[in-house]
């Protein structure tokens, strides 16, 4: 049976942080709705990319548009297998909707499965679901980890870390990582074949 996932983005979303993981899940099957508060299904949310240019931080440029396939005020996280929370710059300010942080709360509370990568960690800092919790994040977001209970883990950017329902990595980088791992939680199993040479 398909799976079904929520995927929480907003305005300035990283480019890379929302089209890859929506691509990827729908091609292993799932059916995967991606939502912003105050917005419906048509709508687009702008996207940011964010990369390192020789400041002392990133840098961010215009990506592109995202078409969400869902109305934010129609969803129902009982109806969900599973919630992606991605990352850039919307999880800033999308963690101030009281009903983001209750549909947050419902994943944890039911123990099913929550992907965060980069700056969609401060989404679960709000949320107050991390008290005891090992994850990582881009590490500028490690310090709000720590002040609401959770525990700050440094990995390479490329990895991911997994503590019971919850799976996280640094940055897009992760994706592999990431995904993996969020797949095994949505008890997704990927057999692979020798492909086929054509003479």
């Amino acid at each position: 049976m398909s799976k079904k996932i929520l995927m929480l983005a907003g305005d300035f979303v990283e480019d890379y942080e929302v089209m890859v993981p929506f691509q990827s899940l729908l091609s292993v099957g799932c059916e995967v709705h991606a939502v912003c508060p105050d917005k419906k299904a048509g709508d687009t949310v702008a996207t940011a990319i964010h990369d390192f240019v020789g400041f002392q931080t990133y840098a961010e440029l215009r990506g592109h548009n995202f078409q969400l396939n869902k109305t934010f005020s129609e969803v129902n996280p009982e109806d969900y297998d599973g919630l992606y929370i991605c990352g850039g710059r919307a999880p800033e300010y999308i963690r101030l909707n009281k009903k983001v942080l209750e549909i947050t709360r419902h994943f944890f509370d039911a123990n099913k499965p929550v992907a965060a990568i980069c700056h969609g960690i401060q989404i679960l800092t709000i949320a107050g679901v991390l008290k005891g919790r090992t994850l990582t994040a881009y590490p500028a977001i490690g310090p709000d980890i720590a002040l609401t209970g959770g525990i700050y883990k440094d990995v390479a950017v490329d990895e991911a870390v997994t503590d019971g329902n919850l799976t996280t990595s640094p940055a897009w980088p992760g994706h592999p990582a990431i995904l993996r791992s969020f797949y095994t939680l949505l008890g997704i199993k990927i057999e692979t074949e020798t492909a086929a040479t054509v003479s």
